[in-house]
């Protein structure tokens, strides 16, 4: 049996099935797979940031960081101005 954890999701209560990466979150939003590095499979760029209560994830760590109940999670995306 799936355990379900909830976490906060860019402000948002986010009900997960557990374990769950920081990687399969990122992957499950972007809908592109992601290799171990953080790099995405296709070859694309990604030009996304992740921080798990207030402290970022370096992208080659994504794989090895487990998420868990209650953690406060923001995903950012550059944008382009000027």
């Amino acid at each position: 049996m799936t355990e379900t954890i909830t976490i906060t999701l860019n402000g948002e209560a986010h009900a997960l099935a557990g374990p769950t990466t920081a990687r399969d979150l990122v992957s499950g939003i972007i809908d592109k797979d992601i290799a171990a590095d953080g790099t995405p499979v296709d070859g694309s760029r990604l030009g996304i940031a992740v921080a798990v209560d207030g402290e970022v994830i370096r992208r080659g760590q994504w794989s090895h960081f487990t998420l868990a109940q209650g953690h406060s999670v923001d995903i950012v995306t550059a944008v382009q101005g000027g």
